[in-house]
């Protein structure tokens, strides 16, 4: 069992502590998988709205929270 489903099983435990840390490490986990797919979706080329548009969120939400880290390959759009 991977340990993104040993999380997920672990968030649905009757014990408050076990669930909670599970919760904890998931949302953990979530945000480093969006830093890489913002990263992996700048690099080829995608724009702050269409970004946003897969998230749903808004684009100004997006922009603010990825924007700072300098991402390498071919030339993004703004």
């Amino acid at each position: 069992m991977s340990q993104a489903t040993e999380l997920a099983a672990a968030a649905g435990s009757s014990d408050p502590r076990v669930g909670l840390r599970a919760v904890h490490a998931l949302r953990r986990l979530l945000e480093t998988l969006e830093v890489i797919q913002v990263d992996n979706a700048r690099r080829h080329g995608w724009s702050w709205q269409e970004i946003a548009d897969v998230l749903e969120v808004s684009r100004q939400g997006v922009h603010k929270k990825h924007a700072g880290r300098v991402v390498a390959g071919p030339s993004r759009k703004a």
